[in-house]
């Protein structure tokens, strides 16, 4: 079996050390199993999206030494590599699931939410659990509250534990109802991240996910997804995160640890991932080095269970 993996950044912003920690990481990966790398630009969110910092990313990425196979400017034979432009694929998805009965209209408010978000439902890296408001309604209710408003779209989860193996975790049981029931479609006609991401990483035919452990408590809403949709899920790899000075998950708003940033300030490409590559455990040193280096002695065992706090200062 041929290995696939991607790159999937988010052009809302410039890329901070965590984003290209997790890039250095995935590339790795794929290299080292002779893959090939898709490089998808996930602009669904329109809003937030600006095709400026998606150059600025690519940029970022070439100048770190990270290449790609397939991708918005290369093309290849599972485009378009922007999600922007795979809205039809993402209604497919919804058609399906509406007619196999996973899916419900929610109607509830804001307000509403914001209630059930400060109810001891638990949390996930989605946010509050949904508890099924609208799910027992019946149609006639539906039909009546769809006159004067817009409903977003909510997957209807099963009531069972989610057990998968973890490449870089390890095994994992995420307990029912894994979050409880999430939007797909939002009301404004947005289509949610969960479901795009499974069909597109379905669609592309890849078959590992590397990606920051703050979203593994949301990967049964994505195993469920697949299997509704009768699809094959790929193999998880989920790794420590990067934790800014704050003690918070690194952001774009710690300004200093941007790529860009560093570039511009005269830091070496190889000093950086020598950096990325020395706190992921990966070298025994903090010194210069460049990816293609670091593919034969590339383990994901090697790879901290806990955090790392950073601050970009060590570069300068």
């Amino acid at each position: 079996m041929e290995v696939r993996g991607r790159l999937a950044p988010t052009p809302s912003g410039r890329m901070h050390l965590g984003n290209a920690r997790t890039a250095l990481l995935a590339w790795l990966q794929v290299r080292k199993a002779n893959g090939s790398l898709v490089l998808r630009i996930e602009d669904i969110d329109r809003a937030r999206s600006r095709r400026e910092y998606e150059g600025q990313i690519m940029e970022d990425l070439r100048w770190l030494g990270l290449d790609w196979d397939e991708g918005p400017d290369l093309g290849g034979s599972f485009g378009p590599y922007r999600q922007s432009e795979r809205l039809e694929l993402y209604e497919s998805a919804l058609d399906k699931l509406m007619r196999n009965g996973r899916l419900y209209p929610c109607f509830c408010s804001r307000a509403q939410l914001q209630a059930i978000a400060s109810a001891p439902h638990g949390l996930s890296s989605e946010g509050p659990a949904y508890p099924g408001l609208c799910r027992a309604l019946s149609e006639a209710e539906r039909a009546e509250r769809a006159r004067s408003k817009r409903p977003s779209l909510r997957f209807v989860m099963p009531e069972r534990d989610f057990r998968f193996a973890d490449l870089a975790a390890g095994p994992q049981t995420i307990a029912a109802p894994a979050g409880g029931d999430f939007i797909v479609r939002r009301a404004d006609g947005m289509i949610a991240y969960q479901l795009a991401v499974v069909v597109d990483d379905a669609a592309m035919g890849i078959t590992h996910v590397l990606r920051g452990a703050d979203l593994l408590d949301s990967t049964p809403r994505q195993l469920a997804l697949y299997e509704a949709l009768g699809l094959k899920a790929p193999e998880f790899a989920h790794v420590p995160l990067m934790l800014g000075p704050d003690g918070a998950r690194l952001a774009k708003r710690h300004g200093t640890v941007s790529v860009a940033e560093l570039r511009e300030r005269g830091i070496a490409p190889e000093k950086l991932v020598g950096y990325l590559a020395y706190v992921s455990g990966l070298i025994d040193r903090n010194e210069p080095i460049r990816p293609e280096e670091l593919i034969a002695g590339f383990d994901l065992a090697k790879i901290p269970r806990q955090p790392v706090t950073v601050n970009g200062s060590e570069l300068l």
